[in-house]
């Protein structure tokens, strides 16, 4: 995870420290020209502030829950001024939600406690994903500058790598591989802004949870990340 964080810090730095030109191609004559057969946005990264949906009654956040994520996509203008265009990718994301839901496991078998009336300091769930972003464009970019609106909207396919929930209070319980998780999760998404800043909002139709429950009643909790998207050609 600590990985993933450093990583995610060089490339939010060189997306605020560098002011990247048009492509430019240089011909045999020693001069340069603007390449009208530009790409965009091809490098993504994205900070959040992560909700969840349909909880259980009582279960509930608890501190400031984020979510990082960064990956490469490919643009694919489908017009000839190049305003409009498909893009797909691969990336990873990471998610961490504090919350008042304690797992267990024995031999196997998890057990799911809503936290009352009991004293702990730390009780959170982590999960890093693999990502496949699949998304329609649209932005007023030309060859000549790359500050322009856009919107991108499309679809995300996570397939999960790692989880991990840990509770500290009276004692110390680390969960990871926990199967009752849905393995495969999607969901639609938007992009839109002008420039350097960007709003992005990702909605999980997909449940964390594929088979669990606690007291009696199905966690059908659905996630919802809404900050920042920041693009790098």
């Amino acid at each position: 995870m600590r990985l993933l964080k450093i990583l995610v810090l060089l490339v939010a730095a060189s997306a605020f420290s560098q002011e990247i030109p048009p492509v430019m191609v240089r011909d045999t004559t020693f001069f340069t020209k603007v390449d009208s057969l530009y790409r965009e946005d091809q490098f993504y990264f994205s900070v959040t502030y992560n909700l969840l949906q349909h909880k259980p009654a009582k279960f509930s956040l608890n501190g400031f829950s984020t979510g990082l994520s960064l990956g490469f996509l490919r643009d694919m203008p489908i017009n000839k001024k190049r305003t409009y265009a498909i893009a797909a990718g691969l990336g990873v994301s990471y998610n961490k939600y504090h919350n008042n839901l304690r797992v267990t496991e024995n031999n196997g078998d998890y057990n799911y406690e809503i936290l009352e009336n009991v004293g702990y300091s730390k009780n959170k769930l982590e999960q890093l994903f693999l990502e496949l972003p699949i998304e329609f464009r649209w932005r007023n970019s030309t060859f000549e500058s790359h500050k322009f609106y856009r919107v991108y909207t499309g679809f995300k396919i996570r397939y999960l790598l790692l989880d991990k929930t840990k509770f500290v209070g009276d004692q110390t319980i680390v969960v990871s591989s926990n199967s009752d998780f849905n393995q495969f999760q999607f969901g639609p998404y938007v992009a839109l802004g002008f420039n350097t800043w960007n709003f992005h909002a990702y909605y999980g139709l997909t449940p964390l949870f594929k088979s669990a429950a606690v007291n009696g009643e199905k966690i059908d909790t659905k996630t919802l990340n809404f900050g920042l998207m920041f693009y790098i050609l």
